[in-house]
């Protein structure tokens, strides 16, 4: 079996790690969900669909975002922090306006998780002028949290296998003629792909705003979490694509699993 060189190895473990093991902000955003998703499912007639809708728009205005602002290309350390205290800002605005803000308030959080995310990427050495890296922005979205004995090993990979041929065709599609609509057949593939993954999110965002016990947190505590907690699979998910770079996804995931 292939092996890797001592430092390499440490990153693929601390990625690992990341990705397969739930971190006390995806324990607490699990612990959260059960109360939250009840309260989803007691939103008003018609309500589901709009927060439906709502992460699709999100999903294409953060793909737009990504794409359009990357300002210095060379790698620097990710400003998480930064990132972090602007969600929560505009979670706390938008908590303030309950659950008819979050149309509005979506899009812009969203853009600033993705803002976060290519921070990350650009950090661990990625070049965001490609497509293939901004789409790999957009595929952290679809690594939700994580639910303990709900999330089977593994499952980081699983999604990246899910999703493979939507980047994929999305990346050929941007190559050839950039962002030029978001009603471009591969990018509503994509988006689609990843929308009822990133819903789960959305809509436990929403459920915030309404349920009075949970919705205490404030919008802004629920916009921290989900920040935290996408950061973390981040950089996880762009340590994976650095190495496969040198060693190949294949060997890589078969020295992932034996770890």
């Amino acid at each position: 079996m292939a092996t890797l060189p001592r430092e390499d190895e440490a990153d693929l473990r601390r990625a690992r790690a990341i990705l397969e093991n739930p971190s006390w902000t995806a324990r607490l955003t699990a612990y959260l969900g059960k109360p939250l998703e009840e309260g989803f499912r007691r939103l008003p007639q018609g309500w589901q669909e709009i927060v439906a809708a709502a992460a699709r728009k999100a999903l294409f205005k953060g793909l737009s975002f990504t794409i359009l602002t990357l300002g210095d290309p060379r790698p620097r350390p990710a400003r998480e922090t930064l990132h972090r205290l602007l969600v929560t800002a505009a979670g706390t605005a938008g908590g303030a306006l309950g659950v008819a803000s979050l149309p509005v308030e979506l899009p812009v959080s969203t853009c600033l998780i993705l803002r976060s995310i290519a921070d990350i990427a650009r950090s661990e050495g990625h070049d965001l002028s490609l497509p293939t890296t901004r789409l790999a922005c957009l595929e952290v979205l679809a690594i939700g949290p994580h639910r303990g004995a709900d999330h089977p090993e593994g499952g980081y990979w699983i999604t990246r296998s899910v999703l493979a041929k939507a980047v994929s065709d999305a990346a050929a599609y941007l190559a050839h003629r950039g962002l030029a609509r978001e009603g471009a057949p591969p990018l509503v593939r994509l988006v689609t792909a990843i929308a009822p993954r990133f819903g789960v999110t959305v809509s436990q965002q929403a459920a915030a705003r309404a349920v009075p016990i949970v919705g205490a947190l404030g919008g802004g505590t629920i916009n921290y979490l989900f920040m935290r907690h996408f950061q973390e699979m981040a950089r996880g998910h762009f340590i994976i694509l650095r190495l496969e770079k040198l060693y190949g996804s294949d060997t890589l995931r078969e020295i992932y699993e034996t770890l």
